[in-house]
């Protein structure tokens, strides 16, 4: 059998905690790894009636910069053609409106098993 990585393996753990963390605020999961020629959404949930888009950023330091530094133009970029393939597949839910999110995780120095975690509703928009 082969060993994953240990960044995968982080990336994973991260990913869940994130999912975690946003059903406990309320949202209700609608896919996860959602992929496309050219992009991939971590978390597609919903908020009442939003449907969000959600990219999970994780980053063991800031010697590169921040988690929510790190979601740049192109990023943006392919997260909305992603989106707006997402909703071609699945028109019933292209009649709600619709967000990005961020959430920011960096490694709790307090344990080894939790993440210091930043929401960022709404962080841009598809325009």
């Amino acid at each position: 059998m082969k060993r994953q990585a240990a960044h995968i393996a982080t990336g994973q753990r991260a990913e869940e905690w994130a999912h975690r963390f946003l059903i406990a605020q309320g949202l209700k999961l609608v896919a996860r790894n959602f992929r496309c020629r050219g992009g991939e959404i971590d978390l597609i949930m919903r908020d009442g009636q939003h449907l969000v888009f959600v990219e999970v950023r994780y980053r063991k330091t800031g010697r590169y910069g921040s988690a929510a530094e790190s979601v740049d133009s192109r990023k943006r970029a392919r997260l909305i053609h992603c989106a707006e393939y997402f909703l071609k597949c699945f028109p019933s839910l292209a009649r709600l409106p619709a967000r990005f999110d961020v959430v920011t995780l960096a490694p709790n120095t307090a344990d080894a098993v939790s993440f210091n975690t930043g929401w960022i509703p709404n962080a841009f928009d598809a325009a």
